[in-house]
């Protein structure tokens, strides 16, 4: 649970950061390109490729493309067809993807899942929901596209996890991942990306590098090592932990407005739902001790 926390607080930076220095300033599939290449090149020099067969390293790949280079094409056209409310607002279904796609993958099925993952959604529906325009059914489509990338790529690593020995150096390897990612980041670069919108000041580089290096880079991979050590319902609800974290760092650093009220309900919700997941799996536990 330790590295879902210390990635939440990262990624609560991240946001705001990409929000001031690079969202309708630099080119979106360019900074894509450059963050996954960046976070590649943090592995690369601790990559050993005889750790993995050939269809190990395959799935990681994959699952790269997907959780990165997929999710962010998806999430990056979304706010052509969106306005920024409702993007954020279309996020919150991450968690009952996850709890569907776990049970799926390890062939059971969990109802309580469901339920604090529910509660999660509430919680950040509580949050961001500030009504909706017409004609937003394809936007939805394209957001509920870049969730369902984010949650395959974070079950699929627990799936294949598993299958992997625990005395396996997992930073040995993951370098596949971003290489996967890679294969979908370059080419959306090459097809749709604008040449003349790169970065023009130090800040916008300094930020691409921080986004690279640390956000990509560490980030991900201590956020897929975290959903191996975690269960599906703590999982789940932990996806949705981000917004008010990204609401607080931007309302304490930038003074954007916020509904402080709605806020603190939201994330109240939030933490009640991992508390009673938390409860229900010490619950299970006592009849095997």
């Amino acid at each position: 649970m330790g590295y879902l926390v210390g990635v939440t607080v990262l990624w609560a930076f991240s946001f705001s950061l990409i929000g001031v220095y690079l969202a309708g300033q630099v080119d979106s599939y360019f900074a894509v390109a450059m963050r996954v290449a960046l976070a590649a090149l943090v592995f690369l020099p601790f990559l050993r490729p005889g750790l993995l067969r050939g269809r190990q390293r395959l799935i990681l790949m994959g699952l790269g493309a997907v959780q990165l280079g997929l999710m962010y094409i998806f999430f990056y056209q979304s706010f052509l067809l969106l306005s920024v409310p409702e993007v954020l607002l279309f996020t919150i279904f991450t968690p009952l993807y996850i709890t569907l796609l776990d049970d799926a993958l390890f062939g059971r099925f969990t109802p309580f899942y469901l339920l604090t993952a529910a509660l999660a959604v509430l919680g950040a529906a509580v949050i961001r929901y500030d009504g909706l325009d017409s004609g937003f059914l394809l936007g939805f489509l394209v957001v509920q596209g870049a969730n369902l990338c984010f949650a395959l790529g974070q079950v699929g690593y627990r799936r294949l996890s598993a299958e992997l020995p625990d005395s396996l150096p997992r930073h040995s390897v993951f370098a596949w991942f971003y290489l996967g990612a890679l294969v979908v980041a370059l080419p959306a670069f090459a097809l749709l990306g604008n040449a003349t919108a790169l970065p023009t000041t130090g800040v916008q580089w300094g930020v691409l590098l921080w986004l690279g290096l640390v956000a990509s880079g560490v980030g991900y991979f201590l956020w897929n090592l975290g959903a191996t050590r975690v269960d599906a319902g703590a999982l789940a609800i932990m996806n949705n932990a981000l917004i008010p974290a990204g609401l607080l760092v931007n309302l304490v650093i930038w003074n954007r407005d916020a509904d402080l009220a709605r806020l603190a309900l939201g994330g109240a919700i939030i933490a009640g739902s991992l508390w009673l997941n938390e409860w229900w799996l010490k619950r299970r536990a006592l009849p095997a001790a």
